[in-house]
Order: structure tokens, then sequence, then C-alpha cells
């Protein structure tokens, strides 16, 4: 994990001046269900030995290469002016495309908020105390560098994909693939919450799982009772 000035959150500038963004949303991101989120609780204490008020503090277990995650919509649509969105990694933010990466990052600055990531370097302080060719300059290398964190956030998830694929037709070359098996206490619990009348989002929600789990396996639950006589 990595420590509290990693993240550039460290509340005053290197002119040890008050810097204005003291209030975070913690965004915090797995892929699988069978993954954990324990390791990302950390940043919550790091943002606040910085300095910053947590005002709301976001999970969930759902594709980074996915634009309709519940929990990031709902942390992008609660932001507010001067806001910093802080996570473990941009990866944790986007896995997307480039182009609809930058659209994502362009959703959160819309609402007058920006990135605290490591590996995201921010120079907005430093380019609002400029003019002229100076900020022109300073802007552009900010956004470059937040390019290439983005594109190489997607590059990682098309490698991991390609080698995941790679693994499976080699499994099943040699008649070992069986395929993944099913969460069976994860569907059980999905079933119940929708059968208990909510919604797709909130069962995702209650549930700790995807959006798209959540209707994947409603569907087979219908599908199944559809075939029983």
């Amino acid at each position: 994990m990595t420590d509290e000035t990693s993240f550039n959150l460290a509340g005053k500038s290197e002119a040890g001046q008050d810097m204005p963004f003291k209030v975070a949303r913690i965004y915090m991101r797995v892929s699988t269900d069978a993954q954990d989120l324990a390791r990302q609780e950390a940043i919550v204490s790091t943002a606040r030995r910085a300095g910053f008020y947590v005002a709301g503090i976001y999970r969930e277990k759902a594709s980074g290469a996915r634009p309709d995650r519940v929990e990031l919509l709902r942390m992008i649509s609660d932001l507010q002016p001067g806001e910093a969105v802080v996570a473990e990694k941009i990866d944790r933010i986007s896995r997307l495309p480039l182009e609809d990466a930058e659209k994502l990052v362009a959703s959160i600055r819309a609402k007058g908020a920006r990135l605290a990531v490591p590996g995201v370097v921010d120079l907005a302080e430093l380019a609002a105390g400029t003019q002229g060719v100076s900020r022109i300059v300073l802007e552009s290398v900010q956004e470059m560098l937040l390019k290439l964190a983005l594109q190489m956030a997607r590059d990682d998830y098309e490698d991991r994909r390609e080698r995941q694929q790679q693994g499976i037709a080699l499994a099943k070359a040699a008649g070992r693939y069986a395929g993944r098996r099913p969460d069976l206490a994860m569907h059980n619990r999905i079933v119940a919450l929708r059968g208990g009348g909510n919604s797709i989002a909130k069962t995702a929600k209650l549930a700790g799982c995807s959006v798209s789990q959540v209707k994947r396996v409603s569907a087979l639950y219908k599908a199944s009772e559809r075939d029983t006589p």
C-alpha cells in the first residue's frame, strides 16, 4: 500500500500553502465477487491523515471496463465543486478504452472535482499560479500524463484478458477446463433479494455484486422456473 504522500493529498503545496481541496469521496472497486476490498480500505485513513473530510465511501464489485457501474455513477452524482475523488490506483476508476475513460474523467471534472490517485500527477495547483504559455504547458503536461495513465490501465486489462483466454484455450486442449463454478450462495442471495421486491441496482448493492451478475442470475432463475413442470 502506498503511503499518504503518494496520493498528492498532503493538504499543503510544496510552498507550504493550504490546498483548497479538503473534501474527499473515496471509490473502491474489485472486478469479481471472489476478490476482497479490504486491502483498499487503508486509503480511508490515509485521506483522513492528510487532512481530508471523507464525505462518502463507495464500494463495488464490477469490472473497470464497464461505464455503468452503480456506485461509480452514484459517486459522480454526489460530487460537489472542490472535492477530490480518491482511489487506490487509476485502474480502480477506469479500465475503459481511452476515449470512454476520458469521458468519465470529464464527467468528474464537470462537477468541479478532481482526481487524487497515485500515479496521476496533479499540476492543477501549480498551473493555477501561472499565466500565458507556462500555464498552457503545465495543463498540457497534466493531460498527457493522465491520458498515459488511463491508456496503461486499459492496456493492462487487455493483456490480462488475452492471457486468460490463452490459459483457457490451453486447459481446453488438455481436457482440464471445467468453466467457472457458480457461487450458489450468491445466487440464492440475489434471488431472495429480487423476490423481496428490490430493484436490480439495490440488489447488486445489498448482495455486494455487479448489476450484470444480478441480471444474469435473475434470467437464469426465470428460465429454470419456466422449465420446471
